[in-house]
């Protein structure tokens, strides 16, 4: 099955100087509330004309992202972590209106993907700072990926060792989360000798691929495990193609082993890893298992997910890797 042929870009204009921040005030590891006021005149000094929107229950960004696309936004921003801008792009996926990352989560994996700066309590208008490199950025369509409940994603479905700990610490109470990413790495150190690798059956475009595995993992961008792994090192995100990685294994020893050739760039060439690219994956498993998306739990296995090519416009900051696309984009008005 061959692939699907990337869509050419439109012509890319902005809907209107209509903005909506939308701010999930359970992010992350600090309360910024006092810093959004300063964001949100910011982008009023820059002719937009903003709402600010928090987020109170689960989905509430979905929905506000929604409604701010339907009344015409030309602009979304979202603050929050790669969580809250998988809601917000749910609400935005084949609109007009462009997505605008604030990242004040814990790991914040697609803000690592752009080069922002990362939350500093100690430096509480770093937001400032990744706004000026979003104005000074251009707005880009990139792939998002769609299940077949209809939920959409923007960096990972994945099943595997990291399905298995979303499980075991989402949803987090927000003490949980004011104690930071340590606390998140310890809690998942301590459930990782609980994992066991799975059987599994994936299909790629047709093509099978039948084994034992401990994670299988759907990429479309280049960083994983909320930015700290980098497992695609030439990953493209408006390039109609999904990355596939399958770990073989059985035990979490190996899912160790794993880490260290990432980071050490050996993972490629491993005789125990297989990548492969395509558009349409088929993930089952015997027993069935948990997978998330972006970092959330997703559900359990099947896992079903089709590439939707340049569906979500985002707006990429001057700080991200210049080849990170290959369609060119559009600057925002001055």
């Amino acid at each position: 099955m061959g692939l699907m042929p990337v869509p050419q870009q439109p012509a890319l204009e902005l809907a209107s100087s209509q903005a909506t921040l939308i701010y999930n005030p359970a992010a992350g590891y600090w309360d910024w509330g006092a810093v959004i006021g300063r964001v949100a005149r910011f982008w009023g000094d820059r002719g937009w004309d903003l709402h600010v929107e928090s987020t109170d229950h689960v989905g509430h960004a979905t929905e506000l992202a929604r409604a701010a696309a339907r009344t015409g936004h030309g602009l979304v921003l979202a603050a929050g972590g790669d969580g809250t801008l998988n809601e917000v792009a749910n609400g935005l996926v084949h609109t007009a209106t462009v997505l605008a990352p604030l990242p004040v989560g814990t790991a914040n994996s697609l803000a690592r993907e752009f080069g922002l700066a990362r939350p500093n309590p100690l430096h509480a208008d770093f937001l400032l700072e990744v706004s000026q490199a979003l104005t000074r950025g251009r707005v880009q369509a990139m792939d998002v990926g769609r299940c077949a409940d209809g939920r959409y994603w923007l960096l990972w479905a994945s099943a595997g060792v990291d399905g298995f700990m979303v499980r075991q610490i989402e949803p987090r109470p927000l003490w949980f989360k004011r104690l930071g990413a340590a606390a998140y790495a310890a809690k998942a150190l301590f459930v990782l000798p609980q994992f066991h690798g799975v059987q599994a059956t994936v299909s790629v475009d047709g093509e099978t691929v039948e084994g034992e595995f401990v994670l299988l993992n759907v990429s479309n961008c280049r960083m994983f495990a909320g930015g700290e792994l980098l497992l695609n090192r030439e990953a493209v995100l408006d390039d109609g193609c999904f990355e596939v990685w399958l770990f073989q294994g059985r035990d979490w020893p190996q899912v160790v082993s794993y880490v260290l050739d990432i980071r050490n760039a050996n993972h490629r060439d491993h005789p125990q890893v297989k990548s492969l690219r395509g558009q349409r994956i088929q993930i089952h498993t015997t027993p069935p298992i948990d997978y998330h998306l972006d970092g959330e739990p997703g559900g359990v296995t099947d896992l079903i997910t089709v590439l939707e090519p340049q569906a979500l416009r985002i707006l990429v900051p001057d700080s991200a890797p210049p080849d990170l696309f290959r369609q060119p984009g559009f600057a925002l008005p001055s």
